[in-house]
């Protein structure tokens, strides 16, 4: 195996190649770590100034950008390379981790609370380097990764540009970089792009882990990018009933044409992710539940800086007299509240929405839109903050409220019962969390044709349930059921069926 610089072992084989770069793990013999070490490539062979200015260009990057959603730079030179002569390498953190376009090619859509946390996780990553003044410019799948213990890296900074007038654009005349799929309208068209041009392409990548499917597509390049300029996108909720109507608002306005019609920033971005994310169970092996030292350092920061603060929540937050109640209080709760939760303050903005919500219930209807809203964000904001079994009983209540309509909304109750359920399964019962899984299951078997993708999916979310618990006889007929339908309507070597296969075989 080669050894570079004198220190740095590589593996036989490499990890991956892109247009500017070639990937490899190696071991670095002095310190004892595993890293990754990219080196410049040249598509034709030969040297190319240029490029090696834009791979200089993303280690000054890496080397800006501090955060625990991107990779650490470690060391960047040259290495004489015997075959190839003199090559530009950067050594960087290893991420061990799955691309996020692996986990769809096998899961195919992803639960919506991944989806939600993945988009804020990427978000938080973005608003960082915004902050200084660095646009990614290639968001997509490949360059998010996966890790075991659901955190996410936002990796690859070689088309990223920095606002920096001692660096040069090194954009060749009319070229255009980026990914098709992926690439904002101001993209395609070569002009100036914008933090808010990094949000359109983080809005096609949430529509695609919804969907399974790219945002646009078409015969060619040039036929998906002229769609970005002058298509309209499909909405969500169009393709996926269950997702709920202002997450789907959300991606629609990250997808607008107009950079000025898309939300400003990154955070706000983030800040309006942060209510769907829950139901973010184990995704086979890719991310497992387990002590993390990542989850743990980030749930100490949430604590952080809180304490002896309550007083500081305005006194024009308590509950507003019945006889003085107006929709703008709950608007202003549910304000405060999102900006408590930006300084983690999870507990004060529990307080915040729930002292409203009686008031706003009383006056104005349990299942009044404004309110079930304030509730959901209510239910959302105690699940972020680890009190689980109390969120469990904020989504119950909402649940039996809405079926106690008339013309009730089967698709937000289902929802509602799907949260309560990861409730308590985060929070340690997950014999109950099953008795809620089959209920639904049920509930949705009368609703719905049996071939219907929610059944498919609440029918191996229930199997994978039976095998935590050790009912493994209700378990194998489960998903013997579930991977005979599966091979009937997708083939045996689809993802869904695989994976739902390779549980099977986990039982024997």
């Amino acid at each position: 195996m080669t050894l570079v610089l004198d220190r740095y072992r590589l593996d036989p084989v490499h990890l991956g190649r892109g247009g500017m770069g070639v990937v490899w793990g190696a071991q670095d013999e002095k310190l004892g770590r595993r890293v990754a070490i990219k080196f410049i490539r040249f598509p034709d062979g030969m040297p190319d100034p240029e490029l090696e200015a834009r791979f200089t260009h993303e280690a000054k990057i890496m080397s800006r950008l501090a955060h625990p959603g991107a990779p650490v730079l470690h060391d960047f030179g040259s290495y004489q390379d015997p075959a190839r002569g003199s090559r530009l390498l950067m050594v960087m953190q290893f991420v061990e981790g799955t691309g996020v376009d692996d986990v769809v090619a096998e899961h195919g859509p992803l639960p919506l609370g991944w989806v939600a946390s993945i988009g804020a996780q990427v978000a938080a990553v973005l608003a960082a380097a915004h902050e200084l003044g660095i646009l990614h410019r290639d968001l997509k799948p490949p360059n998010l990764m996966l890790r075991r213990d659901g955190s996410i890296q936002v990796v690859d900074f070689g088309l990223a540009l920095m606002d920096d007038p001692a660096l040069t654009r090194l954009t060749r005349t009319g070229q255009q970089l980026g990914t098709a799929a992926y690439m904002s309208p101001e993209q395609v068209s070569a002009g100036q792009p914008t933090e808010r041009s990094d949000i359109y392409s983080l809005g096609a990548v949430l529509h695609e882990l919804l969907t399974g499917r790219h945002l646009f597509t078409g015969p060619s390049e040039y036929s998906v990018m002229d769609q970005h300029i002058n298509a309209r996108p499909v909405a969500v909720g169009q393709l996926r009933p269950d997702v709920p109507r202002a997450l789907d608002e959300l991606i629609l306005a990250m997808l607008e044409k107009q950079p000025e019609d898309r939300p400003a920033t990154a955070a706000e971005v983030h800040d309006r992710l942060m209510p769907y994310l829950a139901g973010t169970g184990p995704l086979g092996d890719m991310a497992t539940p387990g002590s993390s030292p990542t989850r743990m350092y980030a749930h100490a920061i949430s604590r952080t800086l809180t304490d002896g603060v309550r007083s500081s929540v305005p006194a024009t937050m308590n509950a507003p007299a019945d006889d003085q109640f107006s929709r703008s209080d709950i608007r202003l709760a549910r304000r405060r509240a999102m900006s408590l939760v930006k300084e983690s303050r999870y507990g004060d903005a529990a307080d915040v929405l729930a002292r409203t919500a009686a008031p706003a219930s009383d006056n104005l209807g349990a299942v009044d839109p404004d309110v079930i809203g304030l509730r959901w964000q209510l239910a959302n904001v105690l699940f972020d903050c680890q009190d689980h079994r109390r969120a469990a009983r904020e989504f119950q209540r909402i649940a039996d409220d809405l079926l106690r309509q008339a013309a009730p909304d089967h698709e937000q109750i289902s929802q509602c019962r799907l949260q309560e359920a990861t409730c308590h399964l985060h929070a340690g019962d997950p014999e109950l969390a099953l008795h809620i899984m089959r209920e639904l299951l049920a509930d949705e078997t009368s609703r719905f044709p049996e071939d219907d993708a929610r059944l498919l999916e609440l029918r191996r979310q229930v199997g994978e349930l039976e095998v935590g618990i050790g009912a493994v006889d209700q378990a194998r007929s489960t998903l013997s059921n579930l991977r005979d339908d599966l091979t009937r309507l997708y083939g045996s070597d689809h993802g869904a069926t695989i994976r739902v296969s390779e549980l099977l075989a986990s039982l024997a």
